[in-house]
């Protein structure tokens, strides 16, 4: 597959060049009681690229996406984001240092608006005190205007210009999934996480947000980890795929080589047609 890196122009300028580490995982061990998460797993994230984390359910996915941004801490290993080293940190520092994520089921405000759930994203780059926000007048005023014109701008980007004063509630489920993910740009990240953006679409919905999910890497520079179920997806968007099962990583490589392993095929993808 081409490989789709593209200089980031949006993310935050942390000086590590398209290609190079952005995120490494290093031998990360997470339990929940006597019940193994994930166990003894390595990989990494490169600046720019599309990185799949796949495997069956129960395999660790999601909480590895909860480790990389602070809601849990693993027992052992160490996450070096941006050249800076930690194992325990909360997500709104993740949210500050550049991470922003999705969720498999949609966590949106359902009685506000598009516009002003996307605008709740932007509270991380907010930064007049409580008072002037009350006032709303002055530098608060044109604090406000600022982000407002960023999430219009994201608004045109994902096409939902439509709905913008719509009560996402009710919305349907893929134009839910579309505002989540506008919300999420509305961070600015530096790394995307996106679990299962997918799950429950059809396929007119899956190609839309494929779609968006190419022209967030590819024209707006976010490097995306993603976890997802459909295959084709995965193997069509990605420059590179890690594989759990049970808690521990079984492949890790471009999607050619993983969709051909041995192991994957036993454990996750069946006997190939």
């Amino acid at each position: 597959m081409t490989q789709h890196m593209a200089p980031d122009r949006f993310a935050t300028d942390d000086g590590i060049a398209s290609g190079d580490v952005l995120l490494k995982v290093d031998n990360v061990s997470l339990a929940f009681g006597g019940v193994k998460a994930i166990t003894d797993i390595s990989f990494d994230i490169r600046k720019g690229e599309i990185r799949a984390i796949i495997g069956p359910n129960g395999a660790g996915k999601t909480s590895m996406l909860n480790v990389i941004n602070g809601f849990y801490t693993p027992q052992q290993g160490i996450i070096t984001f941006r050249g800076k080293r930690r194992r325990a940190m909360k997500p709104h520092h993740a949210v500050k240092q550049g991470i922003a994520r999705t969720f498999q089921n949609v966590a949106l405000f359902k009685g506000m608006t598009t516009l002003e759930n996307i605008m709740a994203g932007r509270s991380v780059h907010m930064h007049r005190n409580i008072l002037w926000q009350m006032l709303w007048h002055g530098p608060a005023l044109r604090e406000e205007i600022e982000h407002r014109e960023k999430v219009e701008e994201i608004i045109d980007f994902l096409e939902i210009e439509h709905i913008r004063r719509t009560p996402v509630g009710k919305l349907p489920y893929g134009l839910q999934k579309r505002v989540e993910l506008g919300r999420a740009l509305a961070m600015e990240p530096s790394l995307l996480l996106l679990d299962e953006p997918m799950a429950g679409m059809n396929l007119e919905e899956k190609e839309d947000m494929s779609r968006f999910i190419i022209d967030v890497n590819q024209q707006r520079g976010t490097t995306i980890a993603l976890i997802e179920h459909d295959m084709g997806v995965v193997m069509d968007l990605s420059d590179r795929v890690v594989v759990l099962d049970y808690g521990k990583k079984i492949a890790d490589g471009e999607p050619d080589q993983v969709k051909s392993d041995k192991a994957v095929i036993d454990a996750y993808l069946g006997v190939p047609h």
